[in-house]
């Protein structure tokens, strides 16, 4: 089974969306950035996942975590 793909959803000149990056690269984790302003973040939103406060981590199905991302937080929501 694969595992689902990450979305990063940030924006340009994000202080916490500049911090998501470095934390998402020091787990080793494979996402997909898309940003705010474009029609598949506004797709996203109108099926309900939460922009209101970027960065945010969506695994698919859940929202992973969102502002300032911790490692430790999104390591234990990824293996639960």
């Amino acid at each position: 089974m694969r595992e689902p793909q990450l979305l990063l959803v940030t924006s340009a000149d994000c202080h916490l969306c500049t911090h998501a990056r470095k934390i998402v690269k020091a787990l080793q984790l494979e996402v997909r950035e898309v940003d705010v302003a474009t029609a598949e973040a506004q797709q996203l939103a109108a099926r309900g996942i939460p922009l209101a406060f970027l960065p945010v981590l969506w695994d698919g199905e859940r929202v992973l975590g969102y502002g300032r991302l911790s490692a430790r937080a999104l390591q234990r929501k990824l293996t639960t």
